[in-house]
């Protein structure tokens, strides 16, 4: 059982991080009032992003450390501006937000697996170019259990989302932007008669979950993925999940990724296993785990979610 422990924590780190930072993306939109379901389009759009960076480079024979960290900024750049088409709709126009972050998925997967055909002539995009990963940080695995289940084959793309997570923490709660972003998530009336630009601070907090979301797209095709095949494997709907069952706080979504990266590991490790694969369980019931997991989860935890009171609502600068 040790054995199993060992090799799956590191594993389910590794899973956790795109879904932790999409998560975190998604909490900026969702405390700005404005609903984000289109997270798995924008993560989408900054893996195809990062994917034909990277295969550009490697076409040209450059294998230097730092295109994946450029690949990485792109997809968070790419994704940024593709969710300014939802701000505006959901903003903007006032459109129904549930909608538009439906129109957003879709087209995303439209979007990128007809840029992919028409580049590369082939909707799967592998790479040469991953991820550094760390077999073993320097004392920190020396730590007895914890040192083999968090500091060994660890990619360097967590330590980066970790501290965005840690930023992110501080700007929502312990600056007056935050503040501000937070009460346009409550009471944007208010928000608005006490001068604060209520439409200005949505798109920005729109966009911000699209940098993100392309940031979590990139890294799952870095580290995890290893090729685009027009599938984020439903990791954006698992970090909204995660935004959910965490009720909307930083540090409660950091533990919810670590539990659904723990049930998407799970399901992967079921076909090489032998602890997993002794049980004599069809594959197809490991596959469905992790989203069985995320529905159990919520209608478990979410009935004491606190959403921000404006969430979903469109505003309406006339009506106090």
């Amino acid at each position: 059982m040790l054995d199993f422990l060992n090799q799956i924590f590191p594993l389910a780190i590794a899973a956790s991080i795109p879904i932790m930072i999409t998560a975190i993306g998604g909490l900026f939109s969702e405390r700005s009032g404005v609903v984000n379901i289109g997270l798995e389009g924008l993560m989408l759009v900054g893996a195809f992003t990062s994917s034909i960076t990277i295969h550009y480079f490697d076409q040209a024979g450059n294998n230097n450390e730092y295109v994946v960290w450029i690949a990485i900024l792109l997809a968070g750049i790419v994704s940024g501006l593709f969710a300014i088409l939802h701000a505006y709709a959901s903003v903007s126009l006032k459109a129904n937000q549930v909608i538009s972050g439906t129109a957003i998925n879709m087209l995303a997967t439209a979007l990128t697996i007809f840029f992919a055909r028409f580049l590369t002539r082939s909707q799967n995009i592998s790479l040469l170019n991953r991820a550094d990963r760390y077999q073993k940080i320097p004392i920190l695995s020396d730590i007895p259990l914890i040192g083999n289940w968090l500091f060994t084959d660890i990619y360097i793309t967590s330590f980066f989302v970790l501290l965005l997570c840690g930023i992110a923490w501080f700007i929502i709660f312990k600056t007056t932007h935050g503040l501000r972003l937070r009460s346009c998530g409550e009471y944007p009336q208010a928000a608005d008669s006490a001068g604060i630009n209520v439409v200005k601070l949505r798109y920005q907090a729109v966009i911000i979950s699209g940098i993100l979301s392309g940031f979590g797209g990139a890294i799952y095709i870095v580290t995890i993925a290893g090729e685009f095949n027009g599938s984020v494997n439903g990791f954006g709907f698992l970090a909204l999940g995660a935004l959910i069952f965490g009720k909307w706080k930083p540090l409660n979504i950091v533990f919810a990724t670590f539990f659904f990266g723990f049930m998407s590991t799970f399901a992967s490790l079921s076909f090489v296993n032998e602890v997993i694969s002794s049980f004599r369980i069809p594959y197809q019931f490991y596959n469905a785990l992790p989203y069985v997991m995320t529905l159990f989860a919520l209608v478990i935890f979410s009935r004491n979610a606190s959403a921000p009171m404006a969430l979903g609502e469109p505003y309406d600068a006339g009506k106090r």
